[in-house]
């Protein structure tokens, strides 16, 4: 006997296109003025992008992830969540973390290499940067488990990139979830190359959505650059959270480097990297709005000038920060361990930090 024993497939979503064209029959239930609050947050989100590489190149911020190109999977995400569901990211998702309320110096502070800009508030809701690659993706299980465990109104949204998908981490977490049901949402941010490797060299699957399907639960893959299509998948992934996890691929591209430490033009040709400025996040909203009577070049102008104006107080105030050596200790544990209250005493009584 032969039969078929499955069938699966994944539906691909867009609501705006590369022209500011909305298809109206899926934009979702919002007033306009909240798609102009989304702009402005991915005008922002890049132009703190761009400060930020600023200061790494001037040796006044650490090694950086630049987010430019991804303004819209990130705004997206954050303008869906709701006030107590939880952010687990890795490594390049500033977008939310700005969205999500993080104070601007805080962020500078973190970049300049300390510990104490990680720390998250209750109107975050955020797990710290993490680097190493997939390795969130069971603490955001773990998170979601808790949540599902005290019967919380709340989903846990975790983000891994196209590379990440590949580690054993990935698999194990939404296996996880998968059995327990769990009001888990997985963002592959899907930027095409994970440092040197392309998107065609991390998997044979057509899709980076459809290996939800091995661990029995919903996928979806989405235009990445459409803010609106992004927050659609989202929302529609919280209401469904009561019944467990989601996978969400957003396809999108990274229009600059890995991080400040790599060089992309030494593995990519620009004739891969051309087509995708047509697709740019910014560029289709800024059409829509306009189009609407809701944006003008003006509007641009006076949004600019006042984001500047904010990151570079939230610089100054950033580069005044003196960094107290407690603070690598105190925020590692719940509770101190004796061995690390004994290396902390070390620190402060020999000036280790000075």
């Amino acid at each position: 006997m032969k039969k078929q024993v499955y069938s699966g497939a994944i539906d691909y979503l867009q609501v705006m296109d590369e022209n500011g064209n909305v298809d109206m029959q899926l934009m979702p239930d919002m007033p306009d003025s909240k798609i102009v609050d989304m702009y402005k947050y991915m005008l922002f989100a890049r132009n703190l992008d761009a400060k930020t590489l600023s200061l790494q190149r001037q040796g006044r911020a650490a090694t950086y992830a630049p987010l430019i190109g991804e303004e819209a999977t990130q705004i997206g995400v954050a303008s869906a969540m709701r006030k107590d569901d939880i952010f687990v990211p890795s490594f390049r998702q500033h977008g939310i973390y700005l969205a999500r309320g993080q104070p601007l110096e805080d962020y500078f502070i973190y970049w300049k290499g300390y510990e104490d800009g990680a720390k998250s508030t209750k109107q975050m809701n955020a797990l710290p940067v993490c680097v190493p690659v997939g390795t969130q993706l069971p603490h955001g299980a773990g998170v979601a488990f808790t949540q599902k465990h005290f019967k919380k109104d709340a989903v846990t949204i975790a983000f891994v990139g196209d590379g990440g998908t590949s580690e054993g981490d990935f698999y194990e977490s939404i296996n996880f979830a998968g059995v327990n049901k769990l009001p888990f949402i997985i963002i592959i941010e899907n930027n095409q190359w994970a440092i040197s490797v392309p998107r065609s060299r991390q998997t044979a699957a057509q899709t980076l959505a459809q290996k939800a399907i091995a661990a029995g639960i919903r996928g979806v893959q989405v235009d990445g650059n459409d803010v609106l299509a992004v927050y659609k998948a989202v929302s529609d992934a919280i209401v469904a959270a009561k019944d467990g996890p989601t996978v969400i691929e957003c396809l999108t591209y990274r229009m600059s480097m890995h991080t400040t430490a790599d060089d992309p033009t030494k593995y990519r040709p620009d004739s891969e990297v051309e087509p995708w400025k047509d697709k740019d996040p910014l560029k289709r909203v800024n059409m829509y709005l306009t189009a609407k009577g809701l944006w003008s070049s003006q509007l641009e102008q006076d949004t600019t000038a006042q984001q500047q104006k904010q990151i570079d107080g939230a610089v100054d105030k950033a580069e005044q920060f003196k960094p107290d050596p407690k603070g690598m200790f105190e925020t590692l544990y719940s509770f101190m361990p004796d061995t690390l209250k004994d290396e902390e005493r070390s620190a402060v009584e020999n000036n280790f930090w000075m």
